[in-house]
């Protein structure tokens, strides 16, 4: 039998889902809408903090309400990720170049927003716009203040109302360095107060994504920050929204799932948007004849693991846990299940080896140096810092068994 073309993917993994894509989280998406965008739109501002854990699909929710936002509610979507930002100038940079990039499924509202900040953009190249960075660079201190960054904003606003433009949703992303700095919190909260004290309120819909111990380091930072945020958490994917997505993804590209292949990927997925894409993209390419079976499925899991850790995973820790004298304990560690996140010392100490326990106390030590655990509330109790390591854990555990006795999905 031939093998059938590929065509493109319909997964991606390492990066947010374009919304024409996206798959459930039905509730949280209604919530952001009514509550979020239905509001920005009638004129009133608001602030929602979008948190859970790494590879939970932040992002790819922000991206997908934003897109839906503009266009059928009128706001202008700015998405700027912060990744790398260390001062509040980097944030209004990154605010800048995002308002320059605006527009880009609606012609008309591109065509106006350059219109009045043509000098940060270049000419057009087979690679898209190019953005004169040292002018956007030079500017962006003028936007650094709640002060002036408001009055930029109803300028935006202005010059894009003719396009249907009612509002400004802007989300900050990928802020896990920013928080550090006190000036952040401060900068968010004279924001959103100062824009609340104003005659006439900038329609602001300001969103921000991280996990939550960055939330909680801001209202370190500053207090007040507590008061500020709707706080919407994002769980793990309920096993109908996998198998939807998974239905769907691959019916988009002709393509079947059976059953038992569902269950091994809905499984090793444990609800991650980061590792369904994994998985699915994985399993995409294997497929030769337009249907994903166990085989492909199991496959799938097995080179997936490799790329948790490649792309996931700290490569000093990548490192670590691929030792030879680590992993039969790490694999004993991991039966515990890829939704666990801690476990008790004595527990794993019953089903070691006594090579194994003489080296357990060392490999606890190192892996809390190397942050991957930290100590409990409890005697002897031991919690992963990163889902992202506790997956590549189980997952490698995952592969190693499958070659001794196959794989289990229970």
């Amino acid at each position: 039998m031939a093998e059938i073309q590929k065509g493109k993917s319909p997964f991606y993994p390492g990066q947010p889902v374009p919304g024409e894509l996206f798959v459930g989280r039905a509730s949280q998406i209604e919530r952001i809408m009514t509550r979020g965008v239905g509001q920005v739109a009638a004129g009133k501002p608001v602030a929602i903090f979008i948190q859970g854990e790494y590879g939970i699909g932040k992002s790819s929710i922000a991206g997908f309400v934003q897109w839906m936002a503009e266009r059928e509610h009128g706001l202008l979507g700015l998405y700027a990720p912060l990744g790398g930002a260390a001062t509040l100038d980097d944030v209004a940079a990154a605010i800048l170049k995002a308002t320059v990039q605006a527009g880009a499924y609606n012609p008309n509202i591109s065509e106006k927003i350059r219109g009045f900040l043509g000098k940060y953009i270049g000419e057009q190249s087979f690679f898209g716009v190019r953005i004169h960075a040292e002018a956007l660079k030079k500017d962006a201190p003028t936007l650094a203040s709640p002060a002036d960054l408001l009055p930029f904003f109803r300028e935006t606003l202005g010059r894009t109302k003719d396009a249907g433009i009612k509002g400004i949703f802007l989300v900050l992303d990928e802020i896990n360095g920013i928080t550090a700095n006190a000036q952040f919190a401060h900068f968010i909260k004279g924001l959103v107060d100062t824009n609340a004290m104003s005659k006439e309120p900038v329609p602001l819909l300001l969103m921000l994504c991280g996990v939550e111990d960055r939330r909680y380091e801001m209202i370190q930072k500053h207090q007040p920050i507590d008061r500020i945020f709707d706080v919407l958490q994002i769980e793990a994917m309920s096993q109908a929204e996998m198998e939807e997505f998974f239905s769907k993804a691959f019916e988009s590209v002709q393509m079947k799932i059976d059953n038992e292949a569902m269950k091994f990927l809905t499984h090793y997925s444990a609800g991650f948007p980061k590792i369904m894409h994994l998985l699915g993209d994985a399993a995409y390419w294997i497929d030769k004849n337009g249907t994903v079976d166990t085989d492909d499925a199991q496959s799938a899991i097995l080179i997936s693991a490799e790329e948790v850790g490649k792309k996931y995973v700290d490569q000093q820790v990548f490192n670590a846990l691929r030792s030879a004298e680590y992993r039969s304990i790490l694999a004993k560690i991991a039966k515990m299940g890829p939704v666990n996140m801690n476990f008790i010392k004595n527990d794993v100490a019953k089903g070691l080896t006594e090579p194994e326990k003489k080296k357990f106390n060392n490999f606890l030590q190192k892996m809390k140096r190397l942050n991957v655990i930290r100590s409990g509330d409890i005697q002897g109790e031991y919690i992963f810092n990163i889902r992202m390591v506790r997956f590549y854990i189980w997952l490698q555990a995952s592969k190693l068994e499958s070659g001794k006795s196959g794989m289990e999905t229970a």
